[in-house]
């Protein structure tokens, strides 16, 4: 049993040294390919590097409208009858989708513009969800904007 558990502990211990080795390689070429991204606040290396994988390359993108659609923030009309609204699309590529609500929940324990702009939602009314949708819909043009950025000036 013994003999087990330090088989067990050698193995763990081989993977921390290996994920750590990954999660350098990751911080080095997310830091080449989007260096405006990770000074985002909220969004860090892991996140970038999901959100610029995920992307496929933000040139495929006509506009940070068809980018906010695939990451499933573009909101979109829901009529009935005389009722008008917009309700959220709920298809689009929810890993872009998670690292958004990763980092606007972020943002929101920060003092940032991410968190100005969630109150002054909440001030104007909207219930906390809605809020939320309008933050990771503004997250999704910032990110897009960021991202289009880092692609025109190349790597530094």
């Amino acid at each position: 049993m013994v003999e087990i558990a330090c088989d067990e502990l050698g193995d763990i211990n081989r993977l921390a040294e290996a994920v750590a080795v990954l999660d350098k390689r990751i911080s080095t070429q997310v830091a080449i390919a989007a260096p405006s991204l990770i000074a985002l606040p909220g969004c860090g290396e892991l996140t970038a590097a999901k959100i610029v994988g995920e992307a496929g390359g933000i040139t495929r993108f006509r506009s940070e409208a068809a980018f906010a659609r695939v990451c499933g923030v573009a909101p979109i009309p829901s009529s009935s009858g005389n009722l008008d609204r917009l309700r959220p699309h709920k298809y689009g590529n929810r890993q872009l989708n998670t690292a958004l609500h990763t980092v606007a929940t972020t943002q929101l324990r920060l003092e940032c513009p991410g968190r100005a702009y969630y109150q002054k939602r909440r001030d104007g009314g909207d219930k906390p969800a809605k809020a939320m949708r309008a933050l990771k819909r503004r997250l999704a043009r910032v990110i897009y904007n960021r991202l289009r950025y880092d692609s025109l000036a190349g790597p530094a």
